[in-house]
């Protein structure tokens, strides 16, 4: 018998790059592989059967799970993680400077409410400040262009939330800007923050002390996206799932010991400037892995988001990573 065909749907980062390229084989399958240069393009067409295996937001799966049809289970891989404290901006002018000022105020959030960083950093503000979501009310728009709403995926909202959408032609940068909205949670960060010029800042000005605090309080380091599988796919090719796990495996090892053989020469092949003593920084705080794949490494932080993905109304039961991943790579 040849090789399953299998669509791969993802983006091009370093440590996925080998599969998509096929410089790492998925063992036993034919594989036609596609990128994007917007993630959401990849979630869309996963979720319209465009792929058999794809990379997907934590909340887009979640999402799909509660449908009727349920077409996914998820693959212990998570191509997509960063720490989101960064990602909450205020207009200087507010008066908001901790998190609990963003009580009674209208926050703008990117592209859904509940998208993967507006779901870990609003159970953050809920757990560790008492601020809760029903507390602020909500605009979802798109954060320098205008965003019609992605009308592909459910769009849950609890009782007692206040959410509706900007307008058509609106973007949440200029509302904050015009006082319109109080504060932005967004995977995007506005373009006069990198330039250093207008009045938005992030409320965690130290944000990067505040994220390192939290890994080394919390062990989480958080994931966005994980690789999912369709049910009927998996079902029809049971041994494709952990050759895809080892593929991907293979491929962010590979970049993970790159990055380990490079200290040796002060990472020479790096553009970035001192980067060899961001990295030896890093490793003093994190693991000999630090971004691991499989489940026991990875259970609390799933587990984390799936409890924060019920208590905010976006899941109707709260799931753990055993519903969740293909049950063959539970021991991973």
């Amino acid at each position: 018998m040849g090789d399953v065909p299998l669509r791969l749907g993802g983006f091009g980062y370093e440590h996925t790059t080998a599969v998509f390229d096929g410089t790492v084989p998925i063992e036993g399958a034919d594989v036609t592989a596609t990128t994007a240069p917007l993630v959401s393009d990849i979630f869309q067409g996963m979720v319209r059967g465009e792929y058999d295996v794809a990379e997907l937001g934590l909340t887009y799966f979640l999402r799909l799970w509660d449908t009727a049809e349920s077409p996914f289970l998820a693959l212990p891989v998570f191509p997509n993680r960063h720490f989101r404290h960064s990602a909450l901006f205020v207009d200087d002018r507010s008066g908001i400077t901790r998190p609990e000022d963003l009580v009674g105020r209208t926050v703008g959030e990117f592209a859904l409410w509940g998208h993967d960083p507006g779901v870990w950093m609003k159970g953050v503000l809920a757990e560790e400040h008492g601020v809760t979501p029903e507390r602020m009310s909500w605009v979802i728009g798109g954060t320098e262009h205008p965003l019609p709403p992605f009308s592909w995926v459910p769009q849950p909202v609890p009782d007692g939330v206040s959410v509706r959408h900007a307008g058509a032609g609106e973007t949440l940068v200029a509302m904050l800007e015009a006082g319109e909205i109080d504060a932005l949670l967004s995977v995007d960060v506005p373009q006069s923050v990198l330039e250093g010029t207008g009045r938005i800042r992030r409320l965690w000005p130290d944000h990067e002390r505040v994220e390192r605090e939290y890994f080394a309080r919390t062990g989480i380091f958080p994931m966005m996206h994980v690789v999912a599988i369709r049910k009927d796919f998996h079902a029809a090719h049971p041994g494709v799932a952990r050759a895809v796990y080892d593929a991907f495996l293979a491929a962010k090892d590979r970049i993970r010991r790159q990055y380990l053989d490079g200290a040796a020469k002060q990472h020479m092949a790096v553009i970035t400037p001192w980067f060899s003593e961001l990295f030896a920084e890093n490793r003093r705080l994190m693991p000999e892995d630090w971004w691991p794949y499989g489940v026991a490494e990875n259970r609390h932080a799933v587990d984390t988001f799936l409890r924060y993905h019920h208590e905010q109304g976006l899941s109707r039961e709260r799931l753990t990573s055993e519903d969740i991943f293909v049950p063959e790579l539970l021991d991973t």
